[in-house]
């Protein structure tokens, strides 16, 4: 079998083969993001039509009694299938039969952020802004998918090559030592509030290092615990946060309301509003309150 592929469209591009089940995954699991989002939007805009339904035409999935049944429990369905069958050929499997169930999965997992927000929150907020949490998760997959196909390894600080041919005590300390290092600024860089930051950072070590030394977001657990008796530091990350902040989320605001159906660019005080509501002063932390003395 040939170690990678070899895409003839007018450049080159090699994909080992190894990464070949996860690059189907991710095109599966955008492809189905999209389609189905086309499909969800159709319907809703022929919501109020009395029109008759031809065939071809989609149209929501219902059981008997009038009962609604959401994409997310078929992408539940495939998903455990998948998950099943790549479990089943892990040992004796190849690399036709991993794509085929990856390609499965990237369906299902599709389906199923779709409607992130419906199992978070447990109400079909679908098309209300709780919604918007669905574009998020399918954003954080897209990426953690973008870099292992990349290339950059979860923890890649722990060189399981080194720990395998170098057996002596001093490098398998070293190895440890620089996992719990890198893993402290990770919890550091969370702490903070930069979720992005420390999940890329997983990957790209170095981003962890500038995070950790940076200000924290204003509402973050390390902002509570040191920079509520410190006004000038958190005027600071609250200023800061607000200047870096406002290009994202106008980004955001205008990416998420392409994927929902209605795009179009936020003005102002949509873009202020938002990060009115993101963008606040963590509360200090409670005092304890001293112990009632018993009367003697």
């Amino acid at each position: 079998m040939r170690s990678d592929l070899d895409l003839d469209l007018g450049f080159s591009v090699h994909i080992p083969s190894s990464r070949l089940p996860l690059v189907c995954c991710l095109v599966a699991f955008i492809l189905t993001f999209f389609i189905t989002r086309t499909i969800v939007r159709y319907i809703r805009s022929q919501a109020g039509s009395d029109a008759p339904r031809k065939w071809w035409q989609p149209r929501n999935i219902s059981a008997g009694g009038g009962l609604h049944i959401h994409h997310v429990v078929i992408g539940v369905v495939l998903v455990m299938v998948s998950g099943i069958t790549m479990v089943t050929i892990a040992v004796d499997g190849g690399v036709p039969e991993f794509t085929a169930a990856s390609i499965l999965f990237g369906v299902g997992a599709a389906l199923v952020l779709d409607e992130f927000a419906l199992i978070l929150h447990l109400e079909d907020v679908y098309w209300a802004e709780d919604g918007r949490t669905s574009v998020d998760a399918v954003f954080v997959a897209v990426a953690v998918a973008g870099l292992l196909i990349l290339g950059f390894n979860p923890l890649s600080f722990f060189d399981v090559a080194d720990w395998q041919d170098d057996p002596s005590v001093t490098t398998r300390a070293i190895v440890v030592v620089a996992a719990l290092a890198t893993l402290a600024l990770a919890v550091i860089v969370l702490l903070k509030g930069k979720v992005w930051t420390g999940l890329v950072g997983m990957f790209i070590t170095p981003l962890l290092v500038i995070g950790a030394v940076r200000l924290s977001r204003p509402h973050a657990p390390w902002a509570r615990w040191r920079y509520t008796s410190r006004p000038r530091k958190m005027h600071r990350a609250l200023e800061r946060e607000r200047w870096l902040r406002r290009p994202v989320v106008q980004a955001k605001l205008w990416l998420q309301d392409a994927i929902a159906g209605m795009p179009k660019f936020p003005d102002d005080a949509l873009v202020d509003e938002q990060l009115d509501r993101e963008i606040h002063a963590a509360p200090a932390p409670a005092e304890r309150e001293p112990a009632p003395q018993k009367a003697s």
